[in-house]
């Protein structure tokens, strides 16, 4: 579809054009808008039918949507904000500069503005700020006709109608009743018969991960989202909790890889943005790594004498920072997931050390074997005696150790503060690992061989 979609827009036959798109997917369109010049945007965009245009326009990157407002009359974006949903109008101001948001709000009607200012206040990744109020209300006393009557001329506007839910006169969510269950019940069956009162709801202040979560752990396509006096005042739907958890992983990768998050793709970032996010991390853990520097230059005497040993530093460095990213990684997985707490740091520590044991010791048997048959006999390095070895290889059973305890404590700890587990991800637990692998190093290499 593509490269048939650009010749036409190159030969300028936007009717056969629109025939051809009128059958895609919006996410598809999107993904061709996105290849097409900034001066012919507008004029393809202008072509698609009005519901598959605004539903175009959410998947678009934001510096195309802006460009597209820019490019509209008055008339046209009031046309295309009446076709969006309300979290996805909250969406989009929340990307575009003042100067396009004012023009937004000022085509919004009274109560969509009032709603976008109302979503707009809750705090920043909450579940507030993804919910929509465009959901299906039924009360309890309706017949089963009745909540069909109420689904098909209220429906059009909702984001789902699937998930149904049951309110009183104030707004409090008293049960949930799929359209599976409307239709599998009897025509006079009364709503508070037949709904589910054991409802999975989220507040507006919580945290939006927390939100997605419930989602996987409960197989949810909606959940409703009730304000401290169990109102229903939204709901967020399947797509946003996808939604936050790619940006939730895709931040954390970034953390975890010694960035700070952007909120741009890769390609929209320049090469400035990539200097912004990767440069502090880069300067402090240069500046920490002068801390092994510092070690080794204490131990200059001892290297001295046994020059031989400089030669491991770099294997045992590496191992150990190796093994505490192995646990790190693990344990940042399991916090997310909800799997562990910090109350279970003990019985975490306690696996990590067996763990430890069990790899320190046969990493520390295959290292023997390679120091000897490899180092001293086969590049006959005569410096390296079985001492030698003995050293280095206990150095890397107990720096393994030490580095898995490190590597599960820390994000546990960074959790309990309230801080991103991330943050104690590979770069800073190896630096860490570094120091005390050589401060093991050295220590074992002073009582043994001087």
């Amino acid at each position: 579809m593509m490269e048939t979609a650009l010749q036409l827009i190159q030969e300028r036959k936007f009717m056969e054009l629109a025939r051809l798109l009128k059958t895609q997917n919006a996410a598809d369109i999107a993904v061709l808008l996105g290849e097409v010049d900034e001066a012919t945007l507008p004029l393809v965009y202008r072509i698609l039918p009005k519901e598959l245009a605004a539903e175009t326009f959410v998947e678009m990157e934001p510096e195309q949507q802006e460009l597209l407002i820019r490019s509209f009359s008055d008339r046209e974006l009031r046309e295309m904000l009446d076709e969006l949903f309300l979290d996805d109008t909250v969406d989009i101001i929340e990307e575009m500069p003042a100067g396009v948001v004012k023009r937004i709000l000022k085509n919004s009607d009274v109560q969509t503005r009032r709603s976008i200012n109302e979503i707009l206040q809750y705090p920043e990744d909450s579940a507030g700020t993804i919910m929509t109020i465009e959901y299906v209300d039924l009360k309890r006393d309706m017949t089963v006709v009745q909540a069909f009557d109420r689904i098909r001329r209220t429906g059009y506007d909702k984001e789902t109608i699937y998930d149904c839910y049951v309110t009183d006169a104030s707004r409090k969510l008293l049960g949930l009743v799929t359209v599976r269950t409307l239709l599998l019940s009897s025509p006079d069956c009364i709503i508070g018969d037949i709904m589910d009162t054991n409802i999975v709801s989220v507040g507006t202040h919580d945290d939006q991960e927390y939100v997605a979560h419930q989602f996987e752990k409960y197989d949810l396509l909606a959940i409703p989202v009730v304000d401290t006096e169990n109102r229903l005042v939204g709901i967020v739907t399947f797509d946003d909790a996808m939604d936050v958890i790619q940006e939730e992983n895709t931040e954390d990768i970034e953390i975890m890889g010694g960035m700070t998050p952007s909120e741009k793709t890769y390609l929209r970032s320049t090469s400035l943005d990539l200097f912004r996010h990767r440069i502090p991390w880069l300067l402090l853990l240069m500046v920490s790594a002068t801390f092994t520097g510092m070690i080794i230059t204490g131990f200059e005497s001892a290297l001295a004498v046994q020059v031989v040993l400089t030669a491991f530093i770099p294997m045992l460095m590496d191992t150990g920072g190796n093994s505490g990213s192995q646990s790190s990684v693990t344990i940042i997985r399991a916090l997310s997931l909800g799997e562990i707490e910090f109350s279970d740091l003990a019985s975490v520590v306690w696996k990590e050390i067996r763990a430890a044991v069990l790899c320190g010791t046969v990493l520390a048997a295959a290292c023997f074997v390679k120091i000897m048959l490899i180092d001293r006999l086969l590049m006959g390095n005569t410096d390296v005696t079985v001492l030698v070895a003995a050293v280095v290889c206990v150095t890397m059973a107990l720096t393994v150790l030490v580095a898995k305890i490190i590597g599960c404590i820390l994000p546990m700890t960074a959790k309990k503060m309230g801080f991103d587990p991330a943050v104690m991800a590979s770069p800073f637990i190896t630096t860490i690992v570094d120091a005390i692998s050589l401060l093991v190093y050295f220590g074992i290499a002073h009582l043994l061989l001087f």
